[in-house]
């Protein structure tokens, strides 16, 4: 599932390509059909990211949500659009442009009651100027949840998925099975501060990279990491390999319905 810096800049593109301008909006899959059809001939005022939910703002006060869930993907092109191929929950068509969206887990219109409890529901984004971390923090520290379980619940941290939190856990030296209880609010402040480092460093290149200088292909002279994921990391997706840091051998269990991944020398209590 895309994290929120995919989802930034999703947004960020749709505005580039489409706003200020009256769209054409169809369904050709026909399950967004009615929604659609309101949308069709208004204009995209305006976008915006809410951890792993996108907003489209149009004229006449319509809003689209989308996740994209597991399978939900976007694709655009220049000019005239091609024919139709697959199941194309939404296209939005311009004279200059036009974008596709297939497989979202939601595609719908809100109003804007639905807008402010959709937005309600989420934690803290690292993303935004306006998240609130002392009120996630808040939630984790009365919490004996495994902090790598608390990072991942959206409403408590919204747009962090499995390579973020693996990663700024490993970097504050802290393992994912720690209880949240037991996180100072140094703690937090540290790894608050360092999702949002990692977050945005990663809206500018389109990857996540959570290594430091020092642990770097070039600087250590390994080859670069090959996974579909792309990015240097440390712990993520690597069990069994060598920690970049320590040289013990990365681990992974389940936690929360996922795979976690830590360092056993590196992250400990």
């Amino acid at each position: 599932m895309p994290e929120g810096h995919t989802i930034r800049r999703l947004a960020d593109r749709h505005l580039e390509l489409f706003g200020g301008q009256r769209v054409t909006a169809e369904s050709p899959q026909g399950r967004f059909a009615a929604g659609a059809a309101l949308i069709s001939g208004t204009v995209l005022e305006s976008t915006d990211a809410y951890g792993k939910h996108l907003l489209h703002r149009y004229s006449r006060d319509r809003t689209l949500h989308i996740h994209l869930g597991l399978y939900g993907k976007f694709t655009d092109g220049p000019d005239a659009a091609p024919p139709p191929v697959g199941e194309i929950r939404l296209r939005l068509i311009t004279g200059d442009h036009w974008l596709d969206l297939r497989g979202p887990t939601a595609c719908e219109l809100l109003t804007p009651p639905e807008v402010k409890e959709l937005i309600g529901r989420l934690g803290a984004d690292p993303l935004r100027d306006d998240a609130d971390p002392d009120a996630a923090y808040a939630r984790i520290r009365r919490s004996a949840k495994p902090i790598g379980a608390l990072l991942l619940d959206q409403a408590i941290v919204a747009g962090t998925g499995l390579i973020f939190v693996m990663e700024t856990l490993f970097r504050a030296g802290l393992p994912p099975t720690m209880p949240g209880r037991s996180l100072s609010p140094e703690g937090w402040r540290e790894i608050w501060s360092d999702l949002q480092v990692l977050m945005r460093a990663a809206v500018g290149v389109g990857r996540i990279d959570t290594v430091h200088a020092a642990h770097t292909p070039e600087a250590m002279g390994r080859p670069p990491r090959v996974d579909r994921h792309g990015g240097e990391v440390y712990v993520y997706r690597r069990a069994g390999q060598p920690c970049l840091v320590c040289d013990a051998p990365v681990r992974t269990a389940p936690l929360a319905g996922r795979n976690s991944y830590w360092c056993p020398t590196c992250q400990v209590l």
